[in-house]
């Protein structure tokens, strides 16, 4: 509305920003709702059907793993949205303190909002009176805002670490495979044919989340250095509170790129591991016919499925590095011209 300024402006481009990566994401998984569907009806076969005792613990490991992961990243959050709604109410109590000893009227008085909404708000007239209620208004629509956007990273973030348990479950069936047992052949192909499915359904999350991910990329980049460079500026002027406000932003971004690199990363690397798995098992004891054939299965394990940005930006820890050096370098190089 051309009435804020600098910081209120990069508010509202960063909470811009987190509203079109919410609806983003809630569009593309209703879009690509049946592989979504696909791999949460194998993960609920895997829990009706297995029966082994050390497998089932590998399971369960990895969804434990997910709990934490999403627990963390939602409850950090919200954590952040309630400091950042907090800190306008806290600027207006001051305020009144200020009036009371100084004895201004309400009119002089600047009210600041979770949201930067001061400049539409009086724009359509809405009364001082509603200042609480309209705070709280903002703090659900914020709170709602950070369940789309982490809730959807959270569905996903799951199921990709149940495919990483079962993938880490065949490599253990590929490592313990009884070669003396009869129907060797049958066994080995229903091995070969779980490691074909587990490709498939791991392509099919890969489809779900590729452009997801390379908006999220996108906008988390440039988050990155504009919030960074916010941080340098408010450094400079000691100003506590942008200081917090970045600070609270570069983490949450920060923890959603570290969070889908490692699983991009840990999903890639079990994959990778198949091929070299199945060279530790005992295949020398295997029939000739059926030995000459596992060549065939270590080179499909040499381009494994894995998460891609725009199906041309592997993401995994590797990635993660690059955003965050070219980042600091781009801060670093802004840090010099300031203090010259």
């Amino acid at each position: 509305m051309g009435c804020t300024n600098t910081e209120q402006n990069i508010d509202s481009l960063m909470l811009v920003c987190c509203g079109i990566l919410g609806v983003f994401k809630t569009i593309c998984f209703r879009i690509y709702a049946k592989n979504l569907t696909d791999n949460y009806s194998s993960a609920r076969n895997d829990y009706l059907t297995i029966k082994n005792t050390e497998y089932r613990v590998i399971m369960r490991k990895h969804a434990f793993m997910g709990r934490i992961l999403s627990c963390f990243m939602v409850c950090f959050s919200y954590i952040s949205v309630t400091i950042y709604s907090l800190i306008p109410l806290l600027d207006e109590n001051l305020v009144d303190d200020q009036d009371v000893q100084i004895n201004s009227t309400n009119e002089d008085i600047v009210l600041e909002y979770p949201m930067p909404s001061r400049c539409a708000l009086e724009y359509l007239y809405v009364p001082r009176s509603m200042y609480e209620f309209i705070c709280i208004f903002e703090f659900i629509v914020l709170v709602l805002t950070c369940t789309c956007n982490h809730g959807n990273d959270s569905l996903f973030l799951n199921i990709t670490l149940h495919m990483c348990g079962q993938i880490k479950i065949l490599k253990a069936n590929f490592v313990n495979f009884v070669v003396s047992n009869p129907q060797v052949y049958n066994r080995f192909n229903d091995l070969i044919r779980r490691h074909n499915y587990l490709i498939e359904l791991a392509k099919k999350l890969t489809e779900s989340i590729s452009i997801v991910l390379l908006t999220q990329l996108f906008i988390s980049s440039i988050l990155l250095c504009i919030m960074g460079f916010q941080f340098i500026l408010a450094l400079k002027t000691h100003n506590v509170v942008v200081m917090g406000k970045s600070a609270m932003v570069l983490c949450t971004f920060l923890t959603q790129l570290s969070i889908y690199s490692f699983i991009g990363d840990h999903l890639k690397s079990q994959m990778e591991e198949v091929g070299f798995f199945i060279y530790q098992s005992n295949w020398y004891d295997l029939p000739t016919k059926l030995a000459r054939n596992l060549i065939f299965i270590i080179m499909r394990t040499r381009s494994p499925a894995k998460l891609l940005a725009g199906n041309f930006i592997v993401v995994n820890l590797a990635t993660y590095m690059s955003i965050l050096k070219t980042s600091i370098s781009y801060l670093s190089v802004l840090r010099v011209m300031i203090e010259t």
